[in-house]
Formats: C-alpha cells, sequence, structure tokens
C-alpha cells in the first residue's frame, strides 16, 4: 500500500498540495490527472524524495523500489542498449562479482540468483524495450551522444521500463513519443506487474491502461475507479449532487438570515432569532462547484481560395547536400482537407511539414502554392522560446505590428489572453499557456493552411478538447501531426503515412491503422499501405461538390436568420409598439401583417433550403 498522508507543499508562498490524502492499492495502475500547474509533477516528486513536504508523509513498504525518470537524459559514449542494461543494477553487479569471484559457494549463490532474476534473458528483453520505442539494432548500437535530446529521453524511459521497479512513476511519458511508440508504450503497461502512477493527458492511454484516477484540484486529491471516462461520468454525477446540496443550503441560509432580520428587534422573538443567528454562524458553508471550463480556442475565419491550395508533382525533399529524405511525392491539399500525417519519427513527417510550410524547397520535381495562401506552422521549439520577460501583449504586438491595439487585444482573447494574462510574462506562464500563446501568434493574419506538428504536449484533457473544437470549427485546412489519437481520430478524415522514403494515402481508418501497427487484424485493412490507390480527380470533385453544398447551407442558415430577426422586429412593433423601431411602428396594423405574411413565407423556403442542403451533406459524408 502507497499511503499520501496529508501532504502540504507550499512554494514561492503559495500553497500548491494542501493536506492531500490518499491510498493506492499494490498494483493499482493509478493516472493521476488535474489542469497545468494543478500540482501533480509537486506530488510526484514528493513520493519519490526530491521535494521535501511542508508538512505530511508518504508512506510504503519498506524497501519498495521506486522507479522515476531522471529530468536529465542520459548521455556520454554508451550504447542505448548498453545504457538500458546498466539500469537493471543487481543483475549488472552479480555479472561482475560473476567474473572476478573465486569463493566457489558465493559463485554458486551468485549464478542462482541470475537465474532467478533472468539475467542471462536480459539482453533479448532490453532489445525489446528499445525496439518498442523505436530504435533499430542499428540504433541501439549507436552513441548516446549522437541523438537529440527527445531520443535520449526514450532511452530513459526504456532503462526505467527495464529496471522493473515495485512503483512506476511515469510523468508525461509520451511526450517525447510518436503515435507508434506510444501504441507499445500502453500496451507494455497494461501488463505491467507492479504499482503504476502515470501523470497523462492522454486520454486513450487514461481508459486502456489504469484502473484509478488520482484527481488533484485545489491542492486536494480525489480516488475515482475506472479510467477517464468513468472518472468525468463519476465527477460530473458528484458536481451535481454537490450543486443540488448548496442550493437547498443557500435557501436554508436565506430563510434563517430574513427570519433573524425580522424578529430580532421584537422581544417576543429576540431569543429564537438569536438560537437561528448561532445556527447561522455555525452552518459550514458549501463549496460551489469549481467552474473550471475548457479553455477557448478560437481560430480566426480565412477568406476563401480556390482549390487546390498545394500540389507536388514528383517532388523530393531533404537537407544541404544529403540524399533526399522523401522522394517521389504527389500530393494534392485543397482548402478543406483535414490531414493527419502517421509514421514513426525520423520518417520525414516533420520534413514534409516545413515543405508544405516552405521551409525547405523541393531538391526535385515541384511544388505549386496558390500565391494568396497563408501558413501557419506550429512546432514545439516556438513553445520553448517563450521563455523571456516579454508578455502576451508585447509578443503579439510586435507580431501585429500596424494593427489597432483593439484587434490585437482581441486575438489575444481568441486564446484566453485577457485582463491580467495578457500582460503577464511568458517566463511566469505554465507550458500550456505558452503552447496557447504560440497558437495565437501562428494564427494571427488568419491562415489558409494550419500545419500543427505535436501540438498537445504541453495541453491538459480540458485544453485538449477545445483545441478539437477550435480545429473542427476551423475554416481551413488542417495538417496535424500528433501521437494523441484521440485527437486525430476527432480532426483527421484523411491519413496519409509517411514512411520509406514515401507519404502515400492510408486507405483505413486510424483504428485500422493500429491495428495494423500492432499486428492486429490485419484483414482489417484493405491492402498495404504503399498499395493504396485514390483518384485525385474524383476526390477533389467530391470536395468541390461537399464545399458547395456547404455553402449552400451556411447561405440559408444566415438568411434563415435575417429573416427570422425582421419577423421579431415586426412582431414587437404589432405587440409593443413602444420597444419597436420607429420606422415599422408608425405603420397600421394592415401593412404590418403583410409585411409580417411575405416574411414567414420567405423564412419558409429558407428553411427548406437549408434542410435539404444538409440532408444532402449528410448523406454525401455517410
Amino acid at each position: 500500500m502507497l499511503t499520501i498522508n496529508g501532504i502540504t507543499v507550499r512554494l514561492g508562498g503559495r500553497t500548491i498540495l494542501d493536506r492531500a490524502t490518499a491510498s493506492i492499492r499494490p498494483r493499482s495502475r493509478v493516472g493521476l490527472i488535474g489542469r497545468n500547474g494543478a500540482g501533480k509533477s509537486t506530488l510526484m516528486k514528493v513520493m519519490i524524495g526530491q521535494l521535501e513536504a511542508d508538512e505530511g508523509e508518504i508512506e510504503m513498504p519498506r524497501r519498495t523500489r521506486l522507479g522515476y525518470i531522471a529530468q536529465e537524459a542520459p548521455s556520454g559514449t554508451a550504447t542505448p542498449f548498453e545504457t538500458v542494461l546498466a539500469a537493471d543494477r543487481e543483475r549488472a553487479e552479480l555479472m561482475a562479482e560473476a567474473d572476478t569471484c573465486a569463493d566457489t559457494d558465493r559463485l554458486g549463490d551468485v549464478h542462482e540468483r541470475l537465474l532467478a532474476i533472468d539475467a542471462y534473458g536480459a539482453p533479448s528483453r532490453a532489445s525489446r524495450i528499445l525496439l518498442g520505442l523505436g530504435f533499430d539494432e542499428e540504433m541501439q548500437a549507436r552513441p548516446l551522444d549522437s541523438y537529440s535530446g527527445g531520443w535520449k529521453m526514450r532511452v530513459a524511459l526504456a532503462a526505467l521500463l527495464f529496471s522493473e521497479p515495485d512503483v512506476l512513476l511515469l510523468d508525461e511519458p509520451s511526450n517525447h513519443l510518436d503515435l507508434e511508440a506510444t501504441l507499445w508504450l500502453e500496451n507494455f503497461l497494461k501488463s505491467y506487474g507492479g504499482t503504476l502512477v502515470v501523470i497523462s493527458h492522454e486520454r486513450d492511454l487514461l481508459n486502456n491502461v489504469v484502473d484509478t484516477i488520482l484527481h488533484l484540484e485545489r491542492g486536494k486529491i480525489t480516488l475515482y475507479a475506472g479510467g477517464y471516462d468513468d472518472f468525468e461520468r463519476q465527477r460530473a454525477e458528484r458536481a451535481s449532487q454537490l450543486a443540488a446540496a448548496k442550493a437547498a443550503q443557500d435557501a436554508q441560509r436565506a430563510r434563517l438570515q430574513d427570519y433573524i432580520a425580522r424578529n430580532s428587534a421584537r422581544a417576543s422573538t429576540a431569543k429564537q432569532a438569536q438560537s437561528r443567528a448561532k445556527m447561522l454562524a455555525k452552518m459550514q458553508p458549501i463549496a460551489a462547484v469549481a467552474e473550471d471550463p475548457s479553455l477557448s480556442f478560437s481560430f480566426p475565419s480565412p477568406t476563401e481560395l480556390k482549390p487546390p491550395l498545394i500540389t507536388l508533382d514528383m517532388a523530393a525533399v531533404g537537407y544541404a547536400d544529403a540524399a533526399p529524405v522523401l522522394r517521389s511525392l504527389n500530393l494534392r491539399i485543397d482548402p478543406d482537407d483535414r490531414i493527419a500525417l502517421l509514421g514513426r519519427n525520423g520518417n520525414g513527417k516533420t520534413t514534409l511539414a516545413r515543405l508544405l510550410a516552405a521551409q525547405l524547397a523541393p531538391m526535385e520535381g515541384a511544388i505549386n502554392a496558390s500565391g494568396k495562401m497563408r501558413v501557419g506552422y506550429f512546432t514545439q521549439y516556438q513553445v520553448e522560446e517563450l521563455k523571456g520577460d516579454d508578455t502576451p501583449l508585447q509578443y503579439m504586438s510586435r507580431a501585429m505590428q500596424g494593427q489597432t491595439p483593439g484587434a490585437i487585444r482581441a486575438q489575444l482573447g481568441r486564446f484566453g489572453f485577457s485582463g491580467d494574462k495578457a500582460t503577464t510574462a511568458a517566463s511566469k506562464l505554465s507550458g500550456g499557456e505558452r503552447a496557447r500563446l504560440a497558437l495565437a501568434l501562428i494564427t494571427r493574419n488568419a491562415p489558409h493552411l494550419l500545419i500543427l506538428d505535436e501540438p498537445t504536449n504541453h495541453l491538459d484533457v480540458d485544453a485538449r478538447e477545445a483545441l478539437v473544437q477550435a480545429l473542427n470549427d476551423y475554416e481551413g485546412a488542417v495538417i496535424l501531426i500528433s501521437h494523441d489519437r484521440h485527437m486525430v481520430e476527432l480532426t483527421a478524415d484523411r491519413l496519409v503515412l509517411v514512411e520509406n522514403g514515401a507519404a502515400i494515402d492510408y486507405p483505413g481508418s486510424i483504428d485500422d491503422y493500429i491495428d495494423f501497427v500492432l499486428g492486429r487484424n490485419p484483414s482489417k485493412v484493405a491492402g498495404k499501405p504503399n498499395a493504396a490507390k485514390t483518384d485525385r480527380k474524383a476526390e477533389a470533385k467530391a470536395r468541390e461538390e461537399a464545399r458547395a453544398l456547404r455553402k449552400a447551407a451556411e447561405a440559408a442558415e444566415a438568411e434563415s436568420a435575417r429573416l427570422a430577426a425582421q419577423c421579431s422586429a415586426i412582431d414587437r412593433a404589432m405587440f409593443d409598439p413602444g420597444s419597436a423601431d420607429p420606422s415599422l411602428a408608425s405603420l397600421p396594423m394592415s401593412e404590418l401583417s403583410r409585411r409580417r405574411a411575405k416574411l414567414a413565407a420567405d423564412l419558409e423556403r429558407a428553411e427548406q433550403r437549408w434542410l435539404e442542403a444538409s440532408e444532402q451533406i449528410e448523406a454525401q459524408a455517410a
């Protein structure tokens, strides 16, 4: 049993954890969740002894082995394979002792222990873990210093998983992983034999792996049974009960206050009033339901451009004098495309994104793009650069130089930066807030194409849902690179697989791709991905028809709204002339009735046009 017993932590004069208490059963799989800044990482640091609590303690059985990834990634000339093997210190020490031990009795004990811990099967297990996290045989043998920070963190994760601690603590383990490695990690954690505590904003991981949710809010922690969807349902029920109890208490409080006010001055009822005053003073208030609405994202709508936005004709792309990373690229991107790029990290997804964003020129072939097209390109590097003393208002003012203060404030407001938030130094913003600021900056000129490379790494679950909604409301094209398959599933309607130096349309759904990666139900996918052949002209025609239908539906909807407003204005003139438009209020009732009848007929026709267009859109989607 791991017990969090009344933990209080204060940092910088602010209480992060306030007598947080919970008990975690052995072998539980716990998802530690909460909004950004709620204190999740702080609590995990207290668990491993990296941070000392002001009050309370963490209790666990003696000799419990805790596993946690250090903040600094491993480095040096050792290979990933050697680093992972060395993570099992007992095995390393026993193997070294077996080579030098002269005591036959002790040597027998050493070999017996080596067999017990499956020391001789360890190399194979280490290699499998590294392979699952994206390291092929050649990569496992390269020195650590040849890798970027993200790949080094993968080695650190592999070493931690290999060491098999009694309590495995993971803080956003998928942030440095691609979708394929995330799927492998999820399967690995499902069968993990120890206790697992994982901080994650991945809805699918929380639903598929954990059996308990530990929710951290306002310094307190609450346990919920089940995965994330179960948590949301239980929390909604709890919030409803709390709201009902508060309403009942507020009504009782109002009755007591009214009685005290009416009867305190009367001698005959003064004592009763005093009694009720004491009751009111002792009444413990029920806290209002903490409304913490999802962050609001709103992308500005671009001007309309004729398709296609971009076409690639046998293009190749790469870096400097090296061989191309991708060849024979034939892609067409239209204004309403919602494309997710699939494939392991290192296969060229970001390279393709940079080509489409005009940051790289084709080495062969051609790229044709609309001259009026504007592109918004989001990367993690932009988030990392927003750490200075400048405020969101200063960043946006420079980016929108020449625009009015109102327009600058409006763009910031689309992403939740209003009031004091707009004038807070970027260095004091959370990772999620900096990600929102980066999104605000890249969309300041209403781009026709959004290219988002791992936009969710710093966003909590609620913010991710808000981003999904904003992308679905956005009227431009989207190209998404993300390991969050929940976001891919809800926003992308076209999948492009980037592998083996090519980028081709994937014929199945995201679920089919997951099965393909995991080797499950291969029959669900109609042929191998690189065998997909799509008729781009037919697709383009279908998109044109869909676009025309949407425009017709939008026009009919706008017309209906306009006519309904005119009907309402005439109704006011007929039944409440004092509040009506003077130009209508002065008309005789017969004229108002005639106009009202004509508007009603026009409104009925507009609503019918909207209904017909909507039905055709639904039929086309089906």
